[in-house]
């Protein structure tokens, strides 16, 4: 039987809930939170200032934050990778967590909590600048407005989801939004 992890990172506290309601209906083996080092406050987060931490991040593909979070022992088959949508894909940490980590023949279902964003694109991302050697597979947004059923169904589905190419997946290839 496989091993399953759900991994996230919350700057806010939104994607908590979120995660722990996935780590159930996923009967996963580990919950773990991505944790920034330099903990990411208000002003941090104002997308809108061109100064702000997350668009000097966003700006530069190089940048890493440092995690603060004890290491895991990477011996789990499906992830469950969970984060806000920052500048319409995942925040930097992500990358961070990702590079940490022989990915090599896991299979990582990201999950996001944006309101406003889509996912459609995050996944090819990731894979390209940081996982390159893992079997991605669409992933979803989850809203608040979204039942424990409806996210147990997506549990159920997800692994059945194509895996994401080189190329991006649409909706006719079984991506799930909102």
């Amino acid at each position: 039987m496989s091993k399953t992890l759900v991994a996230y990172f919350s700057a806010t506290g939104n994607t908590v809930h979120t995660a722990e309601t996935i780590a159930k209906a996923a009967e996963a083996d580990t919950l773990y939170e991505i944790i920034a080092a330099d903990p990411y406050k208000g002003k941090d987060l104002n997308w809108k200032d061109p100064n702000s931490r997350v668009s000097k991040e966003e700006k530069n593909p190089s940048t890493r934050p440092a995690i603060a979070s004890d290491p895991l022992t990477m011996d789990y088959d499906v992830i469950y990778l969970g984060f806000p949508i920052w500048w319409g894909t995942a925040p930097k940490i992500i990358n961070s967590f990702l590079e940490l980590y022989d990915t090599v023949g896991k299979t990582i279902i990201p999950f996001s909590t944006s309101e406003g964003s889509d996912i459609m694109h995050t996944a090819s991302r990731l894979k390209t600048e940081s996982a390159s050697d893992a079997d991605w597979h669409a992933g979803t947004v989850i809203t608040k407005d979204m039942t424990e059923d409806a996210i147990s169904k997506w549990i159920k589905d997800s692994l059945k989801s194509p895996s994401v190419t080189d190329g991006e997946l649409s909706a006719e290839d079984g991506y799930i939004s909102k």
